[in-house]
């Protein structure tokens, strides 16, 4: 575990967030997740404080490992995530247009959130398996 130093504070608070599409319409495709993945970066080029580790996708919904400091909210932090991916998610593809129309956002307006703690491994290997085949249910298994 790696620990950030600002001014005055040594932190690390790692979340695992889940962000759900609205209706849990199935709009992720490759096409568009490599879109939101350049988005996350453009978020950190703005707000250099939140630090995205892991993310991954599956049809309706989006899995982000993300470092933010104690001085933002969880809450406040996902605001941002997703107002400027929705934003820019609607006006790059058309389809998500028409999906959602009448609509400002493609998000639900919650989403999960955890504190990663000291089973990163565990969390990091569990986003990066969203989207692939299992028995029906991803499982975290912890050691």
């Amino acid at each position: 575990m790696e620990f950030t130093h600002a001014s005055h504070a040594v932190y690390s608070c790692i979340y695992h967030l889940v962000l759900v599409t609205k209706y849990r319409k199935s709009i992720f495709n490759d096409g568009v997740f490599t879109y939101v993945k350049l988005k996350l970066a453009e978020i950190s080029e703005f707000h250099p404080q939140i630090v995205f580790d892991t993310v991954n996708h599956d049809k309706n919904h989006i899995h982000i490992v993300v470092q933010i400091p104690p001085t933002m909210s969880v809450g406040k932090a996902v605001g941002i995530i997703k107002q400027n991916t929705a934003r820019e998610i609607k006006k790059k593809f058309e389809f998500i247009k028409k999906v959602y129309w009448g609509t400002e956002s493609i998000w639900s307006e919650g989403y999960f959130v955890s504190t990663v703690g000291i089973n990163e491994d565990v969390i990091n290997k569990y986003v990066e398996m969203q989207g692939q085949k299992d028995a029906g249910r991803a499982k975290l298994v912890l050691p």
